[in-house]
């Protein structure tokens, strides 16, 4: 007697092989058979005309202060998704001292896009160590299995307290307290270290989070415990400080495998051969044998944004008044002929790294408040200025300003052409991901980039197979990140599934929902086309609601393949 068999599938074993029409059997969390099944089971599910995969694993999210709230993980599991690695970037909320709490969430707010009442009101406090912190996850009992980076902005902060995003070099007392940390956290089943040096990583008030500020050697000294560990793999929002080389090298000195994440590796059409030298770069590096790659997103990066929350454009020097104002400050702000004249030269000359270049034709007007701008909604920023006969900054300012900075803009920043794209996401060094899961909730949600891929990379423009985008969305990424056992379909795999019918399979739109502690709004996506998924055996979604669990069945991952 089985816990569950699914019949009539056509099943995917996520290694890139043809499929086969099979039953599978899941007994005690794991696959037990893939045949023709005429045994009994405690559950049947008929899957015919549906295909089966295993679940989609998500390399790049920011759950880590969501799941003390929300075991669901919620959207992620309704979008197919059955692993999710945390902390990335280095930002999270462990290791951290008591008194530190405040100042932990305050900058994790700015950086990751997230309401801070929501972050004040929702994280329940269990701990202080990086060690309690996985204890806490393991009591909690998510729906999805979860592995967690220990945080290099988290760990100075730690340290450091306040003075983390001031000082740029810790005493040497200082930083072997920080590599002490990363070792504990190592040691207490971190998937391994993650920092940022990117321009766009700003704190509360403006401040820099910690680690963009740190020297080479400190990023070094850090990446060099996963040497000395000799495990671990080490995560990277690289901006333009963290080059290529400088990734490759500490791949190469602490032999560890390294992995950029940054805009510049993503399609340009103002810079178009950008993002291909540093796939090149990776290439060589590679094949040297080091390992470099790349996170990789397979949607346009996209957000939904307002002037009163203007994250987008805050790394633009002109916006930093905008980071330390108060809300009732901002219009005179927006208002002032030197702010939008600096802003001006801004676009004209942008810095490295930044999301907005300055082509309008990527910032669309969004939903209004007042009927008679009900016509413009969808226009381009571009196309406004032509009809009202203004310079863009002008434009975009004046109707916010207008709408008392409550005009929502939809911004389509980088890999936003198919034909610019798809070769980097066909390229060897790439691993897709990046969803951001759980960041960034009031402008965007790319939790169902897995399903987006499957629709239209694989299903619409045919770019893959649909055994192989299957296999660059589960056991690739747990490969490349050294997650045992995920992402396959086979006798004595963890059973997480994806039940799913290609032809009808995709992502919603965003949706708001008020549902964050302290009656925030987030934007959700729901899923297309699903039939079912499944963590360790146990259903968590149906295709359309989740299911009543007492606990979820997902396992913290503390152990990796070497």
């Amino acid at each position: 007697m089985f816990d569950l068999i699914i019949k009539n599938a056509k099943v995917f074993d996520g290694l890139g092989n043809p499929p086969i029409q099979a039953d599978v059997a899941i007994s005690d969390g794991v696959i037990r058979e893939i045949d023709t099944i005429n045994s009994k089971a405690n559950q049947m599910v008929d899957a015919k005309g549906l295909s089966l995969m295993p679940g989609i694993v998500d390399l790049h999210t920011h759950f880590d202060a969501q799941v003390t709230w929300d075991k669901t993980l919620s959207p992620s599991p309704a979008l197919g998704v059955t692993t999710a690695v945390m902390g990335n970037c280095g930002f999270g909320i462990a290791p951290c001292p008591a008194p530190l709490r405040e100042t932990m969430l305050k900058n994790l707010s700015v950086v990751e896009g997230m309401d801070l009442n929501s972050l004040l009101t929702g994280v329940n406090w269990e701990f202080e160590s990086f060690s309690q912190y996985m204890d806490q996850l393991r009591r909690i009992r998510p729906y999805i299995n979860t592995a967690v980076f220990a945080g290099h902005s988290v760990i100075r902060t730690a340290v450091m307290g306040e003075d983390g995003s001031q000082n740029s070099q810790p005493t040497s007392k200082q930083l072997n307290t920080m590599c002490q940390l990363l070792r504990e956290a190592m040691q207490a089943g971190a998937i391994g270290f993650a920092s940022s040096f990117s321009p766009n990583h700003s704190g509360y008030g403006g401040v820099p989070m910690p680690s963009t500020i740190a020297l080479e050697e400190e990023l070094r000294a850090l990446t060099n415990v996963l040497g000395d560990l000799e495990k671990g793999v080490f995560m990277m929002a690289t901006g333009s400080r963290a080059t290529p080389d400088l990734m490759e090298s500490i791949a190469a000195d602490s032999k560890r495998p390294a992995y950029i994440s940054t805009v510049l590796t993503m399609f340009n059409e103002a810079n178009p051969s950008l993002a291909k030298t540093y796939y090149e770069r990776a290439s060589q590096a590679l094949a040297r044998g080091n390992q470099l790659y790349i996170l990789t997103t397979c949607q346009p990066l996209s957000f939904d944004f307002t002037l009163l929350d203007p994250y987008v454009l805050l790394s633009h020097s002109a916006f930093d008044a905008v980071k330390v104002a108060q809300p009732h400050q901002l219009a005179n702000i927006y208002r002032d002929p030197e702010f939008r004249r600096v802003f001006k030269g801004n676009l004209a000359n942008p810095a490295t790294g930044i999301l907005f270049l300055g082509n309008w034709r990527h910032i669309e007007v969004g939903q209004t408040t007042l009927t008679e701008h009900a016509s413009i909604q969808g226009l381009t920023i571009e196309d406004l200025a032509k009809i009202r006969g203004q310079d863009p900054v002008d434009a975009f300012f004046d109707l916010a300003l207008s709408e008392n900075l409550q005009t929502h803009f939809i911004g389509k920043f980088f890999q936003n052409q198919d034909a610019g794209v798809a070769p980097l996401l066909k390229h060897p060094a790439s691993v897709i991901t990046l969803s951001d899961a759980g960041a960034h909730l009031g402008y965007m949600c790319d939790a169902g980039f897995g399903l987006h891929f499957l629709a239209h990379w694989v299903r619409d423009t045919g770019n893959f197979s649909l055994s192989e985008g299957i296999r660059r969305l589960t056991s690739e990424p747990a490969q490349r990140f050294r997650i045992p056992k995920r992402g396959k379909l086979q006798v004595g795999s963890p059973a997480d599934l994806l039940l799913f019918d290609p032809a009808n399979v995709g992502i919603s739109k965003p949706i708001p929902r008020n549902d964050l502690p302290g009656g925030a709004t987030r934007m959700i996506r729901e899923p297309k086309g699903v039939h079912g998924v499944w963590v360790n055996g146990v259903m968590v979604h149906d295709g359309a609601n989740y299911q009543t669990l007492d606990h979820g069945p997902g396992f913290v991952i503390d152990s990796f393949d070497t």
